[in-house]
Parts: structure tokens; C-alpha cells; sequence
């Protein structure tokens, strides 16, 4: 268990929190979540003990031990993949290289004997003679490859390093989980693998992630920083998110009876408990949602940007087709023999197993890479926007935000132009901020931005909810979901993806999968779980 007593953290004259108590107990998962810059993973920083508070403290029952997901990646470039892994239980690695050690001596003594003895009980008390395969066990769930076991660190590519790293926080059965965007970097599958793993598991989780899917599978508990306070919610993310918007159109309903509004309320509760019978963990959440004094739920501050996409004109019937498009480098194959047509209305979610292949394709039909093999054309009524994986050409300037959107409208009224930063929530003296200076989030918002601009009628998205906080990301989820135009986009928030698209294309190094099914439809089907893994080269 954890408690946290009155704590308190100032930057300064800036209060992140102040007063918080708290109890985080075993079994449960805790999703942490917050507007950002509020302090989420400040938080967890202060409950892991690397960073101070102002006042107050954290508490850890004794003997507990606690693992967190290492945010250095480059903490362990000299030491193999297993081994990585395994010093994730420091006691467990400390005996295990102490045995190591004494069973090297040249000179072996009667008490070095006693002590090898010693740490053989410790080690076996520990399961220590399965931490290699447990070790191995959790890489492979992770997907990380067999032949990737033994080699050094500083050989792996970036999101391999995370998968290991997750592996290391993950080992040995902690009691207390402590993660930090877990998700990132990770497929489908293997975050599918992760949510099962975190179910499963029986002690303390405590998470921070922006992926409202795994947010709803894992957690039991929301844990909302606001208002410079820190308040723990019984249910998940979305139960958090439905019950604060009711709070919020009742705050501002004068007229409505105080019994009324608890009248809906609970039925609000009783409906979400009902469907919370689909879940991984529906019966524990059931009966603590019925426990749930409708009083605890309260508004949120938030703010959301206000994203709609307007079609300056309809489009043809000639939208987009490729023939036998093909891109391959260096052994690499991204896509091949692209043959697609895209018809009116069509929200197409593109993935692959293959790293870089969608963000590719769109760059070659975006024009931003040349055409290897095949072709591809756009129907002459197309009005495109595009919001690329990688956005930072446009911002290496010192123009300020309003004259760096005044550069992509035709209506140069500073008026004009402020309404479409004002609905990505830059008001006021942000409006003036260099575009230089600005964060992950805020460029790509200043990307929606330029793209309403345009009132286009098509829209190419890769991985649009990249850097966004959650506010943003269902802002712009809804604004996709509401647009009456087409939209080819790419993303690993299985939410924004399930809500959206209406056909799935996966690019494989044998070919194109193309068909129209909701996400969660096309990932679960056994044929297509066949015929994906036949195509990857996987049995």
C-alpha cells in the first residue's frame, strides 16, 4: 500500500497540489490523469521517491517492493536483453551476481561455501532457477524476438529499448507497479498483451497514459489532477469522463430540482454498471460502482478545443486510386502492389507490423517521396489537408503563432485568423508565442488549426493524437467522427480508431489486406489473424 499525507508541491509561486492524501491499495490499478503540464508524472516522480515534495509525504509499506518503468533508455547500453530485464528485482540480481561471483573464486574457503549456500536458499525462495525464462517469457509477449535475447542493449533500436525496459519493470511480481506511458512505442498486439498482463495482475498498478482504451481495460480507479488537487474516482476512464460532462451540464442547469439531478446520476451509474458486464474486470467494478456515493462525482476544469472541419465543397466521385504502388529500402519492404480505391465517406485506418510503412505510403501520395513502383491520382475536386507524423519543417521559424497561421489563410483579417487559434485554445498573449518554442502539443494543435483553415473535403492523418492530452484527443476524435468528408489515417489509440474508421488496409511485406470492418472486428477475426500472421512470414 501507499499513502500519501499532506502533500504539497510549488514550483516557485506556481501550486501544482497542495493537501493531498491519499491511499492507493493492492489489487487495484490507479490511471493517473490530468491536463497537461498539471503534473502527472511529477506525481508519480514524488511516489517513487526521485523527486522531493514541498511538504508532506509518502509512505510504502515495509518490506514492499516497488518497480518503475526507466525512462532513460540509455541506462543500460552495455549489459544484454536478459540480463536488463532481470535487474529489475535488485535483490533477486544482487544474490545472483554475489553467487556468480563466489563460485568464480580461484581459492574457494569453507566460508565462501556457507555463503554460496546462504544465497542457493534466498535464491530458490525467489523462484531465482525460472528468472531467466520468466525473463525470456515477458520479452516474447512483449515482442521482442528470441535472437534479440542475448545481444547488448545499445544494439536494439528505440522501441525495442522500451519493450525491454516495460519487460524490466514488469519482472519478479512487484508489489507496487509504478508506469509511465506504457503504450508508447508499442503495437496493437502487444498493447492487447500488456492490458491482459495488467488484469491479471494482483498487486498495485499506478499509470499514466493518454490511451483511453487501455485506460478503460486496466484501471479500476482514475486518479484526476485538478484544481490543484489530486482526487482518486471509483471506475475507468470513461465512467470518470461521461460522469464529470453530466456533473457539468447539471452545475450549469439552475432550474433542475436537486432531487432530479440525483435521480440522474444514479440512473447514470446503474446504466454504467450494467454495461460494465463486457469487462475484463466486471464483476470487482460492478460492486464498487453500486457502492459509489453519486456526490463524489464532480465537474471537471478542462477545456476542450473546439474542432470542426468544414468542406468548402463536396467532392467527385474520383477520389483517390494507386496502382500497383510499391516502396521497399535497404530489405525493407513497406508496401506492395498498392492497389486502392477510395470511395466517397470512406474513414480508412491504415496499419502495419512494419515500422514506418504507413507514415511512408502517405508520404508518397502526400508527394513528399517519390513513387518507387506504381502509381497514384487524385480526383480533381480533392481539397486535401494533411497532419504528418513528423511536423517540425513548419515550425523552424520565430514568427509568431498569429502570423504563422496568417501564412496558410486567404482571409488575412487578424480577426479571422485569431478564431481558428482560439479554437485550439491559444488565446490571449499565447496567440503572440514563437513558433519555435512551442511543445509537441501545442505544434500539433497549431496543425488542426491550419487544417480547418482549409476546409477540406479529405483528410490524411498520421497519428494525429501523438503529443495531445487527452481533452485534445477527444475533440478531435469527435470532429472526425462528425466529418462528412473522407480521412485516411493511422494511429495506435485504439479508441480514436474503433470510433472512426469503417475499413481496415494493412500493409504486410506480402501484400495489402483491405477490408471493411471496425477495428476491433478485424483484429479479433481468426481468418484474418490467420491471414495477417501467413503474410508477415509467422505460422
Amino acid at each position: 500500500m501507499i499513502s500519501v499525507d499532506n502533500l504539497t508541491l510549488k514550483f516557485g509561486k506556481r501550486t501544482l497540489f497542495e493537501e493531498v492524501n491519499l491511499k492507493f491499495t493492492p489489487g487495484n490499478c490507479y490511471g493517473v490523469i490530468g491536463a497537461n503540464g498539471a503534473g502527472k508524472s511529477t506525481f508519480l516522480k514524488i511516489l517513487t521517491g526521485e523527486m522531493d515534495s514541498t511538504s508532506g509525504q509518502v509512505n510504502i509499506t515495509p518490506g514492499q517492493r516497488m518497480a518503475v518503468l526507466s525512462q532513460n533508455h540509455f541506462a543500460f547500453e552495455e549489459d544484454d536483453v536478459l540480463k536488463t530485464v532481470i535487474m529489475g528485482h535488485k535483490k533477486l540480481f544482487e544474490i545472483m551476481t554475489e553467487k556468480d561471483a563466489i563460485y568464480m573464486k580461484v581459492d574457494f574457503s569453507e566460508a565462501d561455501g556457507n555463503r554460496a549456500a546462504e544465497l542457493e536458499a534466498e535464491f530458490a525462495e525467489m523462484d531465482g532457477w525460472n528468472a531467466e525464462s520468466d525473463a525470456a517469457a515477458l520479452l516474447s509477449g512483449l515482442g521482442v524476438s528470441e535472437d534479440l535475447h542475448t545481444k547488448l542493449m545499445k544494439e536494439l533500436s528505440g522501441d525495442q529499448k522500451v519493450r525491454v525496459l516495460l519487460a524490466q519493470a514488469l519482472f519478479g511480481n512487484p508489489d507496487i507497479l509504478i508506469l509511465d506511458e506504457p503504450t508508447n512505442d508499442l503495437d496493437a498486439e502487444t498493447i492487447a498483451w500488456l492490458e491482459d498482463f495488467l488484469v491479471n495482475f494482483k498487486n498495485l498498478v499506478i499509470v499514466v497514459s493518454h490511451d483511453r482504451h487501455f485506460l478503460d481495460t486496466v484501471s479500476t480507479h482514475i486518479v484526476d489532477i485538478d484544481f490543484g488537487k489530486i482526487n482518486i474516482y471509483t471506475g475507468n476512464y470513461t465512467f470518470w469522463y461521461e460522469s464529470s460532462q453530466l456533473a457539468a451540464k447539471q452545475k450549469t442547469d439552475q432550474n433542475k430540482k436537486a432531487e432530479d439531478k440525483r435521480k440522474e446520476l444514479q440512473a447514470f451509474i446503474e446504466r454504467f454498471s450494467a454495461n460494465v458486464a463486457k469487462s475484463k474486470q466486471a464483476t470487482a467494478r460492478k460492486k464498487m460502482l453500486e457502492k459509489l456515493n453519486v456526490e463524489e462525482i464532480k465537474p471537471s476544469s478542462r477545456k476542450y478545443p473546439g474542432i470542426i472541419f468544414k468542406p468548402e465543397r463536396e467532392a467527385g466521385d474520383q477520389l483517390l486510386l494507386t496502382e500497383e504502388l510499391g516502396l521497399q529500402a535497404q530489405g525493407t519492404v513497406y508496401f506492395r502492389d498498392v492497389n486502392l480505391m477510395v470511395d466517397k465517406g470512406d474513414k480508412i485506418a491504415f496499419i502495419s507490423r512494419t515500422k514506418q510503412a504507413v507514415t511512408k505510403f502517405f508520404q508518397t501520395i502526400m508527394g513528399e517521396l517519390p513513387t518507387q513502383k506504381g502509381s497514384f491520382k487524385w480526383g480533381v475536386t480533392i481539397n486535401k489537408a494533411y497532419l504528418p507524423n513528423d511536423n517540425s519543417s513548419f515550425f523552424n521559424s520565430d514568427l509568431k503563432l498569429i502570423d504563422w497561421l496568417s501564412q496558410y489563410s486567404d482571409n488575412q483579417e487578424e480577426a479571422y485568423v485569431r478564431t481558428f487559434l482560439g479554437r485550439m485554445l491559444f488565446t490571449g498573449e499565447e496567440s503572440f508565442k514563437k513558433a519555435s518554442v512551442l511543445s509537441g502539443g501545442e505544434k500539433v494543435r497549431c496543425m488542426v488549426s491550419k487544417m480547418m483553415l482549409q476546409n477540406p473535403n479529405f483528410l490524411v492523418l498520421d497519428e494525429p493524437t501523438n503529443h495531445l492530452d487527452l481533452e485534445s484527443i477527444h475533440a478531435l476524435n469527435n470532429a472526425i467522427i462528425e466529418f462528412n468528408g473522407t480521412v485516411l489515417l493511422s494511429s495506435f489509440d485504439h479508441a480514436f480508431v474503433q470510433s472512426v474508421a469503417n475499413r481496415i488496409i494493412e500493409f504486410t511485406p506480402s501484400g495489402t489486406i483491405d477490408r471493411r470492418l471496425p477495428y476491433e472486428e478485424y483484429l479479433e477475426n481468426p481468418e484474418i489473424q490467420e491471414l495477417r500472421n501467413t503474410m508477415y512470414g509467422k505460422k
